[in-house]
C-alpha cells in the first residue's frame, strides 16, 4: 500500500491529490481559470497533507503529470515534484497527461476516447484510446473538419479537454460526443501512479524533464 502525492499542473487547473492504495483521500484544485500554479501549488500540497494527517516523511512517492501541456505549468509541477523527491529521498513517478485526462470519460459507452489539449490557434495535443488502450500516440496536430475521421466512422468517439471547443466548432459528425470544459486532474492520476509504483516504473529524478512535445514559444 503506497501513499503518493499527485501533482497536476499541465493546464489552468492546479490540482493536488493525496492517494493511498490508488484511492484519493484528499484533494485541492483551482478550476477558476488562469494560471495560479506558482501561488497555489505549495499551499495545496500542505493542505492535502494536513487534511489527511500525513507528514511528508510518510510519503512513498511523488507523481507528476508529465505533459504535454502548458510549458510554464509543467515546469512548475516537475520542479516541485523533483524538489520533494530529492529532499525526502523517495521515487518520482510520471503520469502521461492525456492518459489520465481520457480516464474522465471511462464511464461512457463510447468506443474511442480522444483527449484534446489546447496548443494555440487551431492546434491541439491529442492521443487516441480505445477503452483503456492507447492506440495512437500523442501528436501535435492542426484541426480540420476531417480530423479523426477514421475513428468517428467506426463508432461513438468522445472528445474531452480544453481543446474540445476548437473541434466542436468544425466537426458535425453524428458519432462525435464533446465533453466541454474538462481539464486534467490529479484525481485520475492516483490509480495510474499506484500501478507504476507497484511495477517500480519510476523516473531518474536528476534527469527527468517534462514532455513538452513542442519547443517553447514565448508571448
Amino acid at each position: 500500500m503506497a501513499t503518493i502525492l499527485c501533482l497536476e499542473t499541465s493546464t489552468t487547473n492546479c490540482s493536488v491529490a493525496l492517494s493511498v492504495n490508488g484511492s484519493v483521500i484528499a484533494l485541492q484544485e483551482d478550476l477558476k481559470g488562469g494560471y495560479s500554479h506558482a501561488e497555489k501549488l505549495h499551499p495545496f500540497i500542505e493542505a492535502v497533507l494536513s487534511e489527511a494527517g500525513i507528514e511528508k516523511n510518510m510519503l512513498d512517492a511523488i507523481a507528476v503529470s508529465k505533459g504535454p501541456g502548458s510549458y510554464t505549468g509543467l515546469r512548475i509541477g516537475v520542479s516541485a515534484a523533483k524538489g520533494l523527491c530529492m529532499s525526502l529521498d523517495i521515487p518520482l513517478i510520471s503520469v502521461a497527461t492525456l492518459r489520465s485526462l481520457a480516464m474522465q470519460a471511462n464511464e461512457s459507452k463510447a468506443r474511442f476516447f480522444i483527449p484534446l489539449l489546447d496548443a494555440r490557434r487551431m492546434e491541439v495535443y491529442a492521443s487516441v484510446f480505445e477503452g483503456t488502450s492507447e492506440i495512437r500516440g500523442t501528436k501535435a496536430e492542426i484541426l480540420t473538419p476531417a480530423s479523426f475521421i477514421e475513428y468517428l466512422e467506426k463508432g461513438t468517439t468522445v472528445f474531452l479537454g480544453n481543446g474540445v471547443s476548437k473541434f466542436s466548432a468544425i466537426c458535425d459528425h453524428p458519432n462525435a460526443v464533446f465533453m466541454e470544459e474538462t481539464l486534467p486532474s490529479a484525481i485520475q492520476m492516483a490509480s495510474l501512479a499506484e500501478a507504476k509504483f507497484k511495477k517500480n516504473d519510476i523516473e531518474d529524478v536528476a534527469y527527468f524533464e517534462p514532455y513538452y512535445l513542442k519547443d517553447y514559444v514565448g508571448g
